[in-house]
């Protein structure tokens, strides 16, 4: 197909002026890597013609299911839907959640023919019940499709790919919620001074990060969602989750030490995309975002499994209102010997995302139960997660999240051995807040992923996430340390327990030891975290604490 430049739904003033058509007007490519390359560096950027040429091509080769609406099917439905109708009086199927159509330059027509698409799409897919992002991709789409049923068509293929192992746009609010806390949780382990700024500033921090999608799927100025959609359609949704990290990252910088410019941080961060032109180029911006060392499409997806679990188990498979995550401490019921309240706030802001809405559950307390690790364990089994605190006689305070049930200790014959997984995270509260994760979080260079993960530097298929079909695999525990090839043991020894002490972390020392009677510690350097003493170096235990996460109580 020749693309012969701008199409009757484009106002060619308003795109000369925010995407000019100078670039190259042909691309041959032999592998996926080399498409990979151009994508990033944004080959056919300059190109409406070529862009529209490539998005044709990949687009082409999703694989879909068997019957999937093409343009004829459009062209036979869309009298009976749209009626009599005037396309831009056209109300938008429920499913866009009041999203509105972006203009990224299309004159009324173009707008009024997104509308018309749209209803389309729901007639033909009755199963979408969620997809707020869709709009803006029938608007991109649109600028390079010669009319409105060949547009339909190139959403549809999206739609409707039928590779379990692919994932491109959420169509369930089940999806789009677990992909929301799935950033929520990338948000937390790999922008942390701008994760502990939302905490600081929103009532609710997952309700700012249940926006992400927006950001890209609307605010995000023309020119730049383009880009980020050249580069999706080849590497597929992970691009999303890195792109949104990085304009956190940028939002951030810009508005540290600033007062925000609204009472609403939600907001504010929309304000900011919108005019993002102003803080970096399209270029700084995908710079920044694969410069972020995420982790594997496997382990994202095993996280975006383990949220989605999460909120089948809680009953949340549809739209509804949202608590507030700062209610899941309560200030009238919370009682700690240990923390305050706004203490364990804080250590709830870095728990997964699809525990930050359980309460908090005293287990087991040395005040209570008295000081034996034994009975520690007894009131500890059966509960995972757990949060181990502990405050000394010097009046310091720190502690363990702790991913594993701690009967999983059971396992190992009577042998002290480690286990949980790297979800696991020491910190130190008193004199001074600090929190150590998985060392391979920060230094991805570690390891590499064995062949059970996704290689960062494999060549998929294009779109290809490479992610197992099995269930067993996908029952998998989210960052299991056999998902890596690591250089030694000493990287993932997060907790072992026996009947003469308790240790969390190890290799060249120990993130925190206690000893049968809970009476004394120590704490080093180690391995695990490579983290920094959590306390004095041997200390006399004042208090030990348990807690576990309780779902709440229905409303």
């Amino acid at each position: 197909m020749d693309f012969p430049g701008y199409n009757c739904f484009v106002d060619k003033d308003k795109m000369d002026a925010a995407i000019q058509d100078m670039g190259p007007k042909e691309l041959n490519w032999t592998e996926l890597q080399e498409l990979k390359q151009l994508a990033r560096e944004g080959f056919w950027a300059q190109s409406h013609t070529l862009r529209g040429k490539v998005y044709q091509r990949l687009i082409r080769d999703i694989p879909c299911r068997t019957v999937t609406p093409d343009a004829s099917v459009y062209s036979d439905i869309v009298g009976k839907i749209v009626g009599k109708h005037s396309s831009s009086s056209l109300p938008l199927p429920e499913f866009v959640d009041n999203t509105q159509v972006p203009s990224y330059c299309l004159n009324a027509r173009g707008e009024g023919a997104v509308r018309k698409i749209l209803l389309c799409i729901a007639n033909q897919f009755p199963d979408i019940s969620f997809c707020p992002a869709l709009p803006a991709v029938v608007a991109l789409l649109l600028h390079y499709s010669i009319d409105e049923a060949e547009c339909f068509e190139k959403a549809c293929r999206i739609l409707a790919c039928n590779d379990p192992s692919k994932k491109l746009i959420d169509q369930s609010f089940l999806a789009f919620e677990s992909s929301c806390m799935t950033f929520g949780d990338l948000v937390n382990k790999y922008c942390q001074a701008a994760h502990k700024l939302m905490v600081a500033v929103s009532e609710d921090v997952l309700q700012v990060y249940s926006d992400w999608q927006r950001w890209l799927f609307g605010e995000l100025p023309l020119n730049y969602f383009a880009r980020v959609f050249d580069v999706f359609l080849v590497e597929g949704y992970k691009v999303l989750y890195r792109v949104a990290l990085a304009i956190l990252k940028f939002f951030h910088k810009v508005r540290a030490g600033q007062p925000l410019e609204s009472d609403n941080v939600k907001q504010d961060i929309r304000m900011f995309v919108k005019d993002i032109a102003k803080t970096v180029s399209p270029e700084k911006l995908l710079e920044k975002a694969f410069a972020i060392r995420l982790f594997s499409r496997k382990e994202i997806h095993l996280l975006q499994m383990a949220n989605e679990k999460a909120l089948k188990q809680k009953g949340i498979t549809v739209k509804q209102k949202r608590q507030f995550v700062h209610l899941a401490v309560h200030a009238e019921n919370f009682h700690s010997e240990i923390v305050s309240v706004k203490e364990m706030r804080d250590i709830w802001s870095w728990v997964p995302e699809r525990f930050a809405l359980c309460q908090p559950l005293l287990l087991f307390s040395s005040l209570q139960h008295g000081y034996s690790l034994t009975r520690f364990f007894f009131q500890c089994e059966g509960h995972e997660p757990t949060l181990l605190l502990i405050k000394t006689t010097q009046k310091e305070v720190c502690g363990a999240y702790l991913s594993t049930d701690w009967s999983e200790r059971n396992k190992f014959g009577g042998k002290l051995s480690f286990f949980g997984t790297g979800e696991c995270f020491v910190f130190r509260l008193q004199p001074e807040v600090q929190r150590y994760e998985w060392v391979v979080i920060k230094h991805p260079e570690l390891t590499k992923p064995t062949s059970f993960m996704s290689s960062e530097t494999s060549t998929p298929s294009p779109l290809s996430h490479s992610v197992p079909s099995d269930p067993a695999d996908r029952l998998s525990p989210f960052l299991a340390a056999r998902h890596f090839n690591l250089p030694s043991k000493t990287e993932s020894m997060f907790m072992a327990g026996g009947n003469d002490c308790l240790i969390i972390g190890g290799g060249g020392g120990q993130a925190l030891y206690i000893d049968g009677d809970l009476n004394r510690g120590r704490t080093g350097h180690c391995d695990t975290f490579n983290n920094q003493p959590l306390c004095s170096e041997n200390f006399l235990i004042a208090a030990v604490e348990a807690w576990g996460f309780q779902d709440p109580d229905p409303q």
